[in-house]
């Protein structure tokens, strides 16, 4: 079966912006960001501060998706970090968001601190909208107009606890996305290289690329920024997005530098084509591993499973299996990816990591035809019959594939209350046996014949 060629042309690809959501603590981010996702993602409470790290939400408004970005507040009584973290959060918006909306407080007037982040707001070139919050009232709302000495070129009132003003300012958002809904990628393989601290994720880029583009340290942390390193192996072009490290937020000592850093490996997981996923070996499978490679997995990406530091450690006849147990029950939602136990200083079984990496991605983009997947369903339907429930039998009908990275393949069946997760899973697991998915994850949908 041919399989669509992978760097033959430059593929249209739908694009999802990132819209930051920006200000000092308190000014009601958080309860923006849980009524637009629709549910409660973000911890909303009257202490400032009290988002400490980045939350992403994928969000709708008139057929037009985007991913928001709920950021913890610019403390305006941090003393002399105010100015660092400013920087920071201005950064973020530099280097992450399509959109910012700038957030202020109707009930508290403009503060010094609000004309402070406009003024780096401002600087970053991207769109910013400012948004008066927590204008409940008639009173409320007519405050608004002060806060444009803040150089607001477009500036909306809204209640987010009340849902007042919200579709004026998501039209204002989607419209600063541009007309054109896609986007060119390019004619190069994008791998982001995810992990714990310290873990040798730039070792691997440096022995990779044959020179030190990315510091390498001891010291957890090191690499701040999601860094792209293009280089040309065996005639195809990569990028390599090395990754600043992802660790507990109980552990980020430096809050206010390095949480920047685990919002843009985020990012690179979004906008890569595959992820190596890498743990260390001499630490161990962590919980932490667990949360980074399940946000892989959310993202459909196809991925690697990358064991670093190899040789140092100590081997008997029954190491590996050790490990593929480890990892085969932390990893039990990513049972589809393989792994491969390497040395980033050393270079071992890094062909191979490639090896798994292209085939993984070829497997993410595998099409399969619609009377083969039938045929496939029928098989799986004849060896174990559809659930029932109160006399009513799960009637599947047919099935289709509706998208690849990573694929996606519908079911079409007489009732969808009637499929549950524990079917869908074993259908999936009956295509993975027929066909070769190896690598990336699928997306099984049940849906109604005469939707």
């Amino acid at each position: 079966m041919s399989l669509p060629p992978i760097y033959a042309k430059k593929e249209k690809i739908m694009a999802k912006p990132f819209v930051a959501i920006v200000g000092r603590p308190n000014v009601g981010k958080s309860t923006f960001f849980n009524r637009i996702a629709g549910r409660r993602i973000s911890i909303v409470e009257d202490t400032p501060g009290v988002t400490r790290d980045r939350i992403y939400a994928d969000a709708e408004w008139l057929g037009r998706t985007f991913t928001m970005i709920d950021t913890g507040g610019i403390d305006p009584n941090a003393g002399d970090e105010i100015l660092k973290q400013m920087r920071l959060q201005a950064r973020l918006a530099v280097d992450i968001a399509d959109v910012i909306l700038f957030f202020v407080d109707a009930k508290e007037g403009v503060l010094p601190a609000d004309y402070e982040i406009a003024d780096m707001l401002r600087r970053s070139g991207k769109p910013v909208i400012t948004v008066v919050n927590k204008a409940d009232t008639r009173r409320d709302e007519q405050s608004m107009y002060e806060f444009y000495s803040l150089g607001a070129d477009q500036l909306f009132a809204i209640s987010s606890a009340q849902g007042l003003g919200l579709g004026d300012l998501l039209d204002a958002v989607i419209a600063d996305f541009g007309d054109s809904r896609e986007e060119e990628r390019e004619d190069k393989l994008k791998i982001a290289v995810v992990g714990r601290p310290n873990a040798g994720k730039s070792s691997l880029v440096n022995t990779i690329i044959g020179q030190e583009r990315t510091i390498v340290s001891d010291i957890a942390g090191t690499t701040r920024d999601a860094v792209d390193v293009p280089f040309v192996r065996g005639g195809r072009q990569y990028v390599l997005i090395d990754t600043a490290g992802i660790r507990k937020k109980a552990r980020i000592e430096d809050k206010s530098i390095e949480r920047y850093g685990v919002i843009r490996a985020f990012a690179a997981v979004r906008r890569a084509d595959a992820a190596v996923v890498m743990i260390d070996a001499v630490q161990g499978i962590a919980e932490q591993d667990v949360k980074i490679a399940g946000y892989v997995h959310e993202e459909g990406k196809p991925c690697v499973i990358a064991v670093n530091k190899w040789d140092a450690v100590e081997k008997d006849t029954h190491t590996v299996n050790r490990f593929n147990k480890e990892i085969s029950a932390s990893l039990a939602f990513m049972n589809y990816a393989q792994t491969v136990y390497i040395s980033a200083l050393t270079g071992q079984r890094l062909g191979r990591l490639f090896d798994m990496l292209l085939a993984a991605r070829e497997n993410s983009q595998r099409r399969i035809t619609t009377g083969l997947l039938n045929e496939c369903v029928s098989e799986a339907v004849a060896m174990s019959q559809p659930p029932s429930d109160k006399g009513r039998r799960l009637k599947i009908y047919y099935a289709a594939q509706v998208g690849v990275s990573p694929p996606h393949f519908v079911v079409f069946v007489n009732d969808g209350r009637l499929m549950h997760f524990s079917y869908l899973r074993y259908l999936e697991n009956y295509l993975r046996k027929t066909f070769d998915f190896s690598g990336t994850p699928l997306r099984m949908t049940a849906r109604n014949k005469n939707e």
